[in-house]
Formats: structure tokens, sequence, C-alpha cells
């Protein structure tokens, strides 16, 4: 394993090693003493070009946690802004001898194009509307301790499908983990083109979350938005929003997931959001353990 780029052309068994992996870092996270050597004299680049408050500080946490040195890099405060290029950016940081670079860029493929020239691993934490690879491990760990297996799973996936990494990273994950995966959302961030992945389409919420184990929200990605996708905020929520009484649609034991930030009001009602059926916040908490696996297991880590 050299890089993590996406879920997609991860193979099943790969996914198993990082979630097995991630299982024994819980531990270790949840010590009074939360370090370990594993990477000790290893330099880890936290590369964003996007805002991100769980992704960047989760690997950061996961980093140091593995005893490796951080370097956060943000390109509003870069030379980026005075119109040095992505390439030169990264050169000049491997100059500095850096063992791996975690990337979030809003261009599709950013992750991959710096694989054609690093000599540092490469994580994808997030490429446009793309994948986001991580964050559908952590959601597969979240799942597998609630309900202690994926395979037969309904997974619905709520919101706006079209502009989400998160979608495609989790579909591909499930789908791969031997879950069943339903994407529901109005028809303008859910064109019929969706149809056409291993999921079932249902642009009708209440359908949707019938009988389901475990249902992801997503948030409205407005900044992406460049026309009229909506017709208005209230109709949406009137649609889409994750509700108490749809709530009780899903089996009793489910649970509910959102790779944040939340829009309390808008994708979830406040009920559901503070529900004891949420697990938002142990998404967070699995998250770390995930980047400790993956950082370990690109860099020779052992455990």
């Amino acid at each position: 394993m050299r890089h993590l780029l996406s879920i997609e052309e991860t193979p099943k068994e790969k996914i198993e090693e990082i979630l097995s992996t991630a299982k024994g870092f819980l531990e270790i996270s949840r010590r009074p003493i939360k370090k370990v050597p594993v990477l000790r004299g290893k330099t880890v680049v936290n590369l964003f070009f996007e805002p991100s408050t769980r992704t960047r500080s989760s690997f950061e946490i996961a980093a140091k946690r593995l005893s490796a040195d951080v370097m956060n890099f943000s390109a509003s405060v870069s030379s980026v802004r005075k119109g040095e290029s992505l390439k030169d950016t990264v050169l000049n940081l491997e100059a500095m001898k850096t063992d791996l670079i975690v990337i979030r860029h809003p261009s599709p493929g950013a992750a991959r194009f710096l694989t054609t020239f690093c000599r540092s691993a490469v994580i994808n934490a997030g490429d446009g509307a793309h994948e986001h690879p991580t964050q559908a491990l952590l959601d597969a760990l979240t799942v597998l301790e609630h309900k202690g297996r994926l395979d037969g799973m309904k997974v619905v996936i709520v919101g706006d499908i079209l502009h989400s990494r998160v979608a495609r990273s989790d579909l591909f994950l499930f789908h791969k983990m031997g879950s069943s995966v339903v994407l529901s959302g109005p028809p303008t961030l859910l064109p019929p083109y969706f149809k056409a992945l291993p999921a079932e389409v249902e642009y009708d919420l209440d359908r949707a979350v019938d009988g389901a184990d475990v249902v992801i929200m997503l948030r409205l990605q407005m900044e992406r938005m460049k026309g009229g996708f909506l017709p208005s905020l209230r109709e949406y929520r009137a649609r889409y929003q994750l509700t108490g009484e749809r709530l009780s649609r899903m089996k009793p034991d489910g649970i509910v997931m959102h790779p944040g930030p939340i829009n309390r009001g808008i994708e979830l009602s406040h009920e559901v959001a503070d529900s004891p059926r949420s697990v938002i916040l142990d998404q967070v908490e699995k998250g770390v353990a995930v980047r400790m696996a993956v950082l370990s297991l690109l860099l020779g880590g052992e455990a």
C-alpha cells in the first residue's frame, strides 16, 4: 500500500486490514497516555487548500499520537497566494524531507497528481466532489462498533449527493463490504446517472429510510452550487430533513451519522441530532483511530 487515493480502487482485503488495525488504535486513544513510538522520526505534512476542522485536526492528532512530526500547511497564508503552483509547493515541501503528505484540494484528481512526481506517500483527504476515503473508513468502523458487522446492512445516504465526495466513498465501501446502499435526495442533487452506480436511487425519503440500519445525512454544499438547485430551504427541510417521525421508520436499533459540519434545522432536526441514536461524535473518535491506522500502514510502522 503506497498511497490512499480512493475507496473505489482499494481492494476489500486492504479495507479489512485498515479497519482491523484501527480497532487496535482505538485502545491507544482511550489510554491516559495516548502516545506510541510507531512513527518516531517520520514527518507528516497536512496540505489543505480548503477549510477543515475534523479531518485536519484528526490527521494531526493521529500523527502526533504515533510520535510523528507534523507540519500544517494552509494555502491562505502561503506562497500559493503569490501564484506558486501546486507542484512547486509540494516539491519545496518535499525538499524538507517529508515522508507523507495529506492533501485536501478543491480539484478532483489533485491527490493522484501528486503521486506522479512525489517520493512521499500521499493520502487523499478530499478532492473536490470525487472521494474522501478516510471518511468512509471511519464511517465503516463506526457501523462495525455499533452493529457488529457491515454485510447485510441497509445504508441510506441522504442529501446533496451530487457535490459529496463522502457519498461516493461511502457508497463504494459499503457496497464492497456487502451492504445495500440507497441514495436519496432531490433530483437536482441526485441526477439519473447515479443509477449506474451500485446503489438504489429513491427520491422519497420516507420510503428510503424504511427499515434502514444506518442513515448518513449530508450537508448542503451551498458553496459548490452555482445555479437553482433548490426552490427553497423550506421545501428542502420539508422533504429531506431527518425528523423524529422519519427516525421512527428506521429499524429500532438504527443509527444516524453525519460527516460534519452539521447544519442543525436543515438536514437534521435538533431532536435527531441530539438523539441517543445519533453517533456523530463517535464518528469523530473513530476518525483518529482510522487515520492512525492508515498513517502506520503507509509508513511501515509496527503497531
